[in-house]
């Protein structure tokens, strides 16, 4: 018998760590390769981490709702031991006899090893610390009495990684206390309890009812924080007539379904402007780390889409100007069934370099979205309606009912100034008015 170390697997450049959400298989299970062992979730989708060979489950080294750095090995499983070995080589008989409690002690100092990084703080109550959590206090000198006191608002009053960080970012300004000794004044120490998030009470009649937020919620809620904090926004609108793009749609989206099988709607139609505009200027399709600014070779669309719980997910449409309309309509409706229902993959949703948000699907007719980190702009479409408007012609102006949608593009005035994000959107512009009412697809 042989034993294999799961680790947690590399979900992306940007993912460095997992929170373990349920354990689908317990120690003693068999397990077969490819079967799903856990459920893991991360800042960006949910995912479940699969076997990668057949075995018995005999050890679960980390617990639901803990923090797991990728590569970490998260359980043990006992394989059959190769039998090949043995016809291949069966002069090495005598020394594969005693391999076996080689085999067990190494295996041995694994287990131990893993349990020991894996193993919570000890404290003076029952609050529980992750390993990451028990990494940077370490890290970072924090004491046991101090650690107990930082406010926690991970399940069950537990202190999460943003917990700790938002701690040592004002730990310099907070006044010392002295921690008296357990006998110093003979009076004996008060046992910590698990601290309370740190949030403003919530005053509420008795009719008022108090919903936790989701995990999901918290993620989202961070995430946009972090962005405004970033990003320098400014956003720049626009108004498209896009009369040629619907009245072109109407004449062709019937034949398309019968010789496709796909519904033609207007998202892959804009996504086609969008790749040619950041084709046409490359320097809104980078991100910022530190001080320098990464100039990104492909053109990778993210597609803000609804999750069944009525939260946004941006799946991303991998070299976006490389497809024509029937790939990008099929890539569109693939990516936006998969987050209706709930079945993205960690890959769905990696190395978006800029972001689209339909707004106009909630009646919206303009917004200013934030900007989807580590990328510098987003592209907000509103909802197309009927509006009168003056039409110039060789016989002269006249007015006439159009179909008119405002795109507003927020970006980061950081490293995109006000010219370059104005040239963008009026590029995405020029492309929608241009259309060929006479394409074929």
């Amino acid at each position: 018998m042989a034993k294999f170390e799961l680790k947690l697997p590399k979900m992306g450049e940007s993912v460095a760590e997992a929170t373990i959400t349920s354990w689908l298989k317990q120690v003693g299970d068999t397990i077969e390769e490819d079967e799903a062992i856990l459920e893991i979730a991360t800042d960006k989708v949910d995912s479940e981490v699969p076997s990668e060979v057949d075995g018995v489950l005999v050890e679960i080294l980390f617990n639901v709702d803990d923090v797991v750095q990728v590569g970490q090995t998260i359980a043990i499983i006992e394989t059959e031991a190769d039998a090949s070995t043995t016809t291949a080589a069966p002069k090495q008989e005598t020394k594969k006899e005693e391999a076996p409690a080689q085999v067990a002690a190494e295996v041995a100092q694994t287990v131990v090893a893993a349990q020991e990084t894996a193993a919570p703080v000890i404290t003076s109550g029952e609050r529980f610390y992750s390993p990451l959590v028990k990494n940077i206090a370490k890290k970072e000198g924090i004491a046991q009495a101090e650690l107990d006191a930082i406010p926690g608002t991970g399940k069950e009053g537990r202190v999460t990684k943003n917990d700790i960080l938002s701690y040592l970012d004002t730990r310099g300004a907070q006044p010392n206390k002295a921690v008296a000794p357990a006998a110093a004044n003979g009076v004996a120490p008060v046992k910590n309890k698990p601290a309370k998030a740190a949030t403003a009470p919530v005053i509420s009649n008795g009719e008022d009812e108090i919903i936790e937020m989701t995990r999901m919620g918290k993620i989202i809620a961070h995430h946009m924080v972090e962005s405004v904090q970033k990003s320098a926004h400014v956003q720049s609108f626009i108004e498209a007539d896009v009369t040629k793009i619907w009245n072109w749609r109407k004449k062709v989206k019937d034949g398309f379904m019968k010789r496709e099988g796909e519904n033609l709607t207007f998202t892959p139609i804009f996504m086609e402007a969008v790749a040619k505009a950041l084709r046409d200027f490359p320097m809104l399709n980078i991100s910022i780390q530190g001080d320098t600014i990464v100039k990104k070779k492909n053109i990778n669309l993210g597609m803000a889409a609804a999750l069944p719980d009525g939260n946004l997910i941006v799946p991303v449409i991998k070299n976006a100007d490389q497809l024509n309309l029937v790939g990008m309509t099929k890539q569109v409706n693939s990516l936006a069934n998969k987050a209706r229902t709930n079945n993205l993959k960690p890959d769905d949703i990696q190395g978006g370099t800029y972001t689209v948000t339909n707004v106009g699907t909630f009646g919206s007719i303009m917004g200013t979205p934030i900007i989807n980190q580590p990328q510098v702009g987003i592209l907000a479409l509103g909802a197309i309606r009927k509006m009168p408007a003056v039409i110039e012609t060789p016989e002269g102006d006249f007015i006439g009912i159009r179909y008119k949608m405002i795109m507003s593009h927020s970006y980061d005035h950081r490293v995109v100034n006000g010219a370059l994000g104005g040239q963008f959107i009026k590029a995405v512009k020029d492309y929608l008015e241009d259309w060929d009412s006479n394409r074929e697809i």
